[in-house]
């Protein structure tokens, strides 16, 4: 299946447009490697790393969709490899802004 037409079945693009925009913006990769044309196949297992608005989103495609059903059906397709952790690509990094005043204050520090 196309990665346009899968990003759109499991809803992180909502037109094959917006699809196909966001993949030739280069940031998205497939097992590692960096994509930049819409029509790369992608199969069961495959890993592919979304970038978000704010965030990174790694997954691993389980079953390719026959449509673009609801999100509890899309959701059945793959699997989030990066569940829980807060920033995706800065490792075990608590930003600042997350440590709370009175922390600072008292000189404790998250990180």
């Amino acid at each position: 299946m196309r990665l346009d037409l899968l990003l759109v079945r499991l809803r992180f693009a909502g037109s094959r447009q917006l699809a196909q925009d966001w993949i030739t913006a280069g940031h998205m990769r497939r097992n590692g490697q960096r994509v930049v044309k819409a029509n790369q196949p992608v199969a069961p297992g495959d890993v592919l790393t979304l970038p978000m608005r704010h965030y990174v989103r790694v997954i691993e495609i389980l079953a390719l969709p026959l449509r673009r059903g609801p999100p509890s059906e899309a959701q059945g397709c793959y699997r989030v490899l990066d569940a829980g952790a807060p920033i995706a690509i800065a490792g075990n990094h608590v930003p600042q802004a997350m440590e709370s005043a009175a922390d600072r204050i008292e000189g404790k520090s998250l990180t």
